[in-house]
């Protein structure tokens, strides 16, 4: 694997996981704790993007 690759699956993985923060604030947690899980969630898609832009230039 090369760095593209390995940049490219830290970057699916990244939004799978932000995908399960936003539903756990979404579905589990509704209340104060559920803003936590979902901002957090929106922190790991922040990252993927910063990963997803750098493919290519690292």
């Amino acid at each position: 694997m090369n760095k593209n690759t390995v940049l490219a699956w830290a970057t699916f993985i990244m939004i799978v996981v932000g995908l399960g923060l936003i539903a756990l604030g979404a579905f589990k947690y509704d209340d104060v704790a559920g803003w936590g899980f979902a901002s957090v969630g929106l922190g790991f898609f922040a990252i993927a993007w910063v990963f997803n832009a750098l493919k290519g230039r690292v």
